[in-house]
């Protein structure tokens, strides 16, 4: 089992991580920022992304508490990767992916909602964007077919 205290740096480390990953996409360099990404996945959790993406998500939670032992430090962790993930994926127009990886997001934040002893502004307001992002991709998805 992770120590406190790794699991705390494992957090702080996600939001440099995101926010260099943001930078990448914003400037068009989608390569980089994908290796990135899936060394964040390797470095932060030890799997690599296809690990956590090959999971229902119906089933996300429980397969990661129950048969992994994951805690609520890295289900934030991962909660993060999947949003960079998502968003990586919209720039790439691959809008299916870029949808799993929002609503799986979007299922680990609601459960650190209800399960975490401490309310959190800045996954409150994931939370609603998450929701936003998820009904324009399901549009963009609708209109692209």
């Amino acid at each position: 089992m992770y120590q406190k205290d790794y699991i705390l740096r494992m957090v702080e480390m996600i939001g440099d991580l995101i926010a260099a990953l943001l930078g990448l996409i914003k400037k068009g360099d989608l390569e980089q920022a994908e290796k990135i990404l899936e060394r964040g996945y390797v470095e932060l959790l030890r799997r690599e992304s296809a690990f956590f993406l090959a999971i229902p998500k119906e089933k996300l939670t429980t397969m990661l508490i129950g048969e992994h032992n994951y805690e609520n430090g890295h289900l934030t962790v991962l909660a993060e990767l999947f949003f960079a993930e998502a968003t990586l994926r919209e720039a790439e127009n691959k809008f299916a992916d870029s949808l799993v990886c929002y609503e799986k997001s979007l299922i680990l934040l609601e459960y650190l909602e209800d399960e975490d002893k401490t309310w959190s502004a800045k996954r409150e307001e994931r939370i609603g964007y998450l929701r936003i992002k998820i009904n324009e991709i399901i549009n963009k998805i609708e209109y692209h077919n």
